[in-house]
């Protein structure tokens, strides 16, 4: 089907989005990148922002209703990533069983037309966008981060040094039975004295 590639981007994308949430721990929820300055996103309004946001644009946008509440009973870490993952998993079921006239059909986003396909592209980017800014936030928490795309600083560095790309788990079924007992995520490497950066300080 013409556009097995925005299922496969939303299956990858969910999956990612669970795995930054695992490198948060429950007391880093009221964070801001700016304490006082509401302006700025905690990790847990990121975290309903998410949950909120995606439940609200399959809904109207693409008429698919998991028939679920968007946020778990307890605004907890280990909650949001369940929540989500159960309701993603089920909107992608959804997706999985559209027929490419239905990808190509016009909605209605905001206060224009768009196609299916065009509206979904654009919420991919706004989740990784969002995925952005927690990721951010991890470093300015001072944590390790594996990898989500490609390599890390704590993976080993850039990729023309052939760092190499480390999930912290293999797959969500992983992530949930480990992260349920406090966590085992993958052993990193770190850079070996290696830059991290294509200008490091002083350079």
């Amino acid at each position: 089907m013409r556009y097995d590639f925005l299922l496969e981007t939303y299956a990858t994308e969910r999956v990612k989005i669970v795995s930054v949430w695992s490198e948060f721990r429950d007391e880093d929820l009221p964070m801001r990148p700016r304490a006082g300055d509401p302006r700025g996103r905690s990790v847990r309004e990121q975290m309903i922002h998410q949950c909120v946001s995606e439940d609200l644009w399959f809904r109207t946008m693409l008429g698919i209703d998991v028939g679920a509440p968007p946020l778990p009973p307890q605004e907890v870490r280990l909650e949001f990533m369940t929540r989500y993952a159960e309701d993603s998993g089920k909107r992608l079921a959804v997706l999985k069983s559209k027929s490419e006239d239905w990808w190509e059909g016009n909605t209605t986003f905001f206060d224009v037309q768009r196609s299916r396909a065009w509206v979904l592209t654009r919420r991919l980017t706004h989740t990784s966008h969002h995925r952005g800014q927690q990721m951010a936030m991890l470093r300015m928490l001072g944590r390790d981060l594996h990898s989500n795309y490609g390599p890390t600083a704590d993976t080993g560095g850039l990729m023309q040094n052939h760092a190499p790309t480390i999930y912290a788990y293999p797959d969500l079924a992983g992530l949930f039975r480990s992260e349920a007992v406090g966590g085992a995520k993958a052993i990193l490497p770190h850079s070996g004295g290696k830059p991290v950066t294509e200008r490091p300080d002083g350079k």
